[in-house]
C-alpha cells in the first residue's frame, strides 16, 4: 500500500503565496508522475501541473507563471509553490502519483486526501 500526504494548504489573501507538500510512503520502488490536481465546489476535478521523474513540467494554463512544482525523487515527495493567488485559485487540492511498487509492474494511481486552499479577496 501507499499512502499520500498532503501539507501547507490554509488561508491567504489574494496575491499571497502557499507552498503545498506530498509526501508518499509505503511499497515504492519509484514513482512516474506526480501531480497536483484540485477542485472547486461545483467543478470538476482539474489537473494544476504535473511532474515526471525526469523532470518534464507541464501546467494547466489558468496556473502558468504563478505556480511552480517540484520534486525530491530521494523523499519520494513533490512540492506546489503557489505564488499571486487569486481568489479563483480556492479549492480542495490532491496530489496524485504514479507507483512503480517493483521493478517491472505497471505503476499505479494513488491520490492524496486533499488539503483545502482558500484565496480571500
Amino acid at each position: 500500500q501507499v499512502q499520500l500526504v498532503e501539507s501547507g494548504g490554509g488561508l491567504v489573501q489574494a496575491g499571497g503565496s502557499l507552498r503545498l507538500s506530498c509526501a508518499a510512503s509505503g511499497s515504492i520502488f519509484s514513482i512516474n508522475y506526480m501531480a497536483w490536481y484540485r477542485q472547486a465546489p461545483g467543478k470538476q476535478r482539474e489537473l494544476v501541473a504535473g511532474i515526471t521523474r525526469g523532470g518534464f513540467i507541464n501546467y494547466a494554463d489558468s496556473v502558468k507563471g504563478r505556480f511552480t512544482i517540484s520534486r525530491d525523487n530521494a523523499k519520494n515527495t513533490a512540492y506546489l509553490q503557489m505564488n499571486s493567488l487569486k481568489p479563483e485559485d480556492t479549492a480542495v487540492y490532491y496530489c496524485a502519483a504514479d507507483v512503480v511498487y517493483m521493478r517491472d509492474s505497471r505503476p499505479a494511481r494513488y491520490w492524496g486526501q486533499g488539503t483545502q486552499v482558500t484565496v480571500s479577496s
